[in-house]
C-alpha cells in the first residue's frame, strides 16, 4: 500500500513537468492563492499511511517569500478535514518553508511552524451540571498544533497567471489532547496548488 501511494505521488509530479520551461523561474509573485485537498490520519509519521486516506479534507491558504526569491517562503493557511471516528478539525497554520530546487522545475520542500486546531466531538456529549446531564453539542476545544513537513513540487514560471502544483506529508504535534499524553501526533498529506498572478498583484 505505501509503495502504491508514492508512485501515485511520483505520477502525479511528473505530469506537470512536461508544461514547464527549459529556463528556471525568474520571478516570485507574493500572495498566490493555495488551495489544497488534505487526507489525515491519527497517527505516528510514516506509520500506516493508507489510514490517512479515510479521512478527506480541504483548504486556502497563501504565503509570502522571506527574500523575494522562491527558496524562504512563510506560509498561511487555513483548511478543515472531516473525521467521522475521532471528531472533524478546522485548523489555522503558519510555517516557515525552504524550497532548494531538486533539477529545474522540481523543487523539495522542508517547513515547520505553529498553529491551532480547533477539535469537534464525532457525536453529541453531554456534562453534568447542578446533578443533570446537559447537552454541550459537539464542539470539542482548542488545540496548539506543532506542524512539520516535507514536499515536492513543481514551479512553472510564466509571465502572466502560472499555477505551481505540490504535494507534501506533515506530521502535526497536538498540546492538550489528552490530559495523560503532553503530545498527540496526527498525519497530514497535502494534495494542491498555487496560482501565482501577474506583477498587478505583486
Amino acid at each position: 500500500m505505501q509503495k502504491s501511494i508514492f508512485f501515485f505521488l511520483m505520477v502525479w509530479l511528473a505530469s506537470f513537468q512536461g508544461m514547464a520551461q527549459d529556463s528556471g523561474p525568474t520571478d516570485y509573485r507574493n500572495f498566490p492563492v493555495t488551495l489544497t485537498l488534505q487526507f489525515q490520519s491519527f497517527s505516528l509519521p510514516f506509520k500506516n499511511l493508507g489510514a490517512n486516506f479515510k479521512n478527506m479534507g480541504i483548504g486556502i491558504g497563501t504565503e509570502v517569500s522571506h527574500n523575494g526569491d522562491h527558496d524562504w517562503i512563510q506560509e498561511f493557511s487555513l483548511f478543515w478535514i472531516r473525521n467521522k471516528a475521532m471528531g472533524n478539525g478546522l485548523y489555522l497554520m503558519t510555517q516557515t518553508s525552504w524550497r532548494p530546487y531538486l533539477g529545474n522545475p522540481v523543487f523539495g520542500e522542508l517547513k515547520a511552524g505553529i498553529g491551532y486546531k480547533l477539535a469537534f466531538r464525532p457525536s453529541e456529549s453531554f456534562i453534568q451540571k447542578n446533578r443533570e446531564w446537559i447537552a454541550a453539542g459537539k464542539k470539542g476545544k482548542g488545540m496548539l498544533a506543532i506542524p512539520i513537513g516535507i514536499g515536492l513540487g513543481v514551479h512553472d514560471y510564466s509571465e502572466s497567471v502560472y499555477t505551481s502544483p505540490f504535494v507534501n506529508y506533515q506530521a502535526i504535534f497536538l498540546k492538550g489532547f489528552n490530559q495523560d499524553i503532553p503530545l498527540v501526533p496526527e498525519t497530514i498529506f497535502q494534495f494542491g496548488t498555487r496560482t501565482h498572478f501577474n506583477e498587478l498583484v505583486k
